[in-house]
């Protein structure tokens, strides 16, 4: 998705959502010359736009070395032949191709004068750039530092270095709000449901942040450190696993995504994926996937989340095999799992075509709503539910009853689970249940989805309690 950010003088900024990781890039130009902040895994959109609006890309830039998705910014820096500028500190290993920024530093990109700030605390040598047009416009590229009513997380680093990483993210922030002029506009990474965000407001599309609006609402302004410490420690989210590769791959260079072709695997192959310790990765849609599957595989559904939960859930050395409806659907996934290095899946299956060889291993389970489970509730004895929402969810409002086990722990909790009686799965919306149901069947349980939004169940008759 792509967002024009109304023009500011001279100055003007076009956005990137990457959708699902909850992040934004930054391409600011001055109708010649463009920069690039942040730049996702797949340089093209960049250069496209470029192209349409006859500007030339000649200086990519990153704020801190990420560690949600893998940055694009080296490939893009290459295809466009523009500066690459890193924090100066970070130990990246393409350093010959690349330029050390630091505090104070000045860059000049056409009609555009850009400041270097030293920002750490989201990372340890995290950066933001202040970018200045000759009229006097300015937008402040804040990274994982300053986001709209929030910061970006602290504790990405082990529990050594929380402590330290949150006392810096609160000066910094607060260095922001106070040196920064109130018109000046906030332009961040994270913070659009991004797990590398604490406590951040979502955005409209359309809304200008300002250093004057958050000096009114971030809590890092609101509160002393003691207590903005003791918030980010209170809403602290959890770390995807595949966050754990993002960092060294980041600081190695990524190449451009490579979608070369991929090999069809017959049913006898999948079964083998399976027996053999692989895992087979079934992007259809939940309720086509509830019908009819291969037992043991696993259903993240194609969509804005499938590289975010295929990441958490499936091992950076596993093989993995994609099933589908068609090899288009294919291709969209595999540019989803470019943006954590995982587009080059083992093979691929048209579940139609295997379907018919995979009797015998063939699974299929019940898909409910809020409404059959509160009938259900009524009967003796109560069905097993388990709330698979993280913990933070939970506590906000449960159905009174149920077990919490958040998705990336289901697995291991498995053998804490009755096979003797069935297992109603439940999430917000229905995305992590259906992840848990296929998990369920895999290991031989009979799980009943529950394929509706969490909002219903009070209306369904199901009583909603908090912790």
């Amino acid at each position: 998705m792509t967002e024009v950010v109304p023009t500011l003088r001279r100055l003007e900024v076009v956005a990137y959502d990457a959708e699902g990781l909850g992040d934004r890039s930054y391409l600011i130009h001055d109708g010649e010359r463009a920069t690039v902040i942040d730049a996702q895994r797949d340089p093209g959109p960049y250069l496209q736009t470029a192209e349409e609006l006859g500007v030339e890309v000649s200086l990519v830039l990153e704020t801190h070395v990420h560690n949600d998705y893998v940055s694009g910014g080296l490939a893009l820096a290459r295809r466009a032949k523009a500066t690459y500028g890193v924090p100066s500190d970070e130990p990246v290993e393409f350093i010959f191709e690349s330029e050390g920024l630091r505090e104070g530093d000045v860059l000049t990109v056409g009609d555009l004068t850009l400041t270097v700030l030293s920002t750490p605390g989201h990372t340890p040598h995290h950066l933001c750039f202040v970018i200045e047009d000759a009229l006097g416009a300015k937008v402040a590229l804040t990274g994982g530092s300053l986001l709209a009513g929030g910061t970006g997380r602290t504790d990405l680093f082990g529990a050594s270095s929380t402590q330290r990483l949150a006392e810096a993210q609160w000066r910094s922030v607060r260095r922001l709000l106070t040196e920064l002029s109130p018109s000046t506009v906030v332009l961040p990474t994270h913070g659009f449901g991004s797990f590398c965000s604490a406590g951040s407001a979502p955005i409209l599309a359309g809304t200008e942040i300002t250093i004057g609006s958050e000096r009114d609402g971030n809590p890092a302004a609101r509160l002393d450190m003691c207590c903005f410490m003791a918030k980010l420690k209170s809403e602290a989210l959890p770390v995807p696993a595949y966050y754990g590769e993002m960092g060294a791959l980041n600081r190695a260079g990524a190449a451009e995504p490579c979608y070369g072709p991929l090999p069809s695997f017959d049913p006898d192959e999948l079964r083998d994926t399976v027996g053999q310790g692989g895992v087979v990765v079934d992007i259809r849609p939940r309720r086509a996937f509830a019908d009819g599957h291969l037992r043991g595989s696993l259903n993240i559904e194609l969509g804005p989340n499938l590289q975010t939960y295929l990441g958490w859930l499936v091992p950076a050395e596993a093989d993995f095999v994609i099933v589908a409806r068609s090899l288009e659907e294919v291709t969209d996934a595999r540019r989803l799992l470019a943006r954590i290095g995982r587009e080059s899946p083992k093979g691929w299956a048209r579940f139609d075509t295997a379907a018919a060889r995979l009797e015998g291993q063939r699974g299929r389970y019940r898909v409910c709503s809020f409404r059959d489970l509160a009938e259900r509730s009524k009967k003796s004895p109560s069905p097993d539910v388990i709330d698979v929402r993280f913990r933070h969810e939970w506590e906000k409002g449960h159905i009174k009853g149920t077990r919490n086990i958040p998705l990336p722990e289901i697995a291991p909790a498995l053998s804490s689970l009755s096979g003797d009686e069935e297992i109603w799965v439940h999430c917000a919306a229905g995305y992590r249940a259906a992840i848990a149901a296929s998990v369920l069947s895999g290991r031989g349980f009979d799980p009943v989805l529950v394929d509706d939004r969490f909002d219903n169940a009070r209306d369904a008759g199901l009583e909603i309690v908090t912790e």
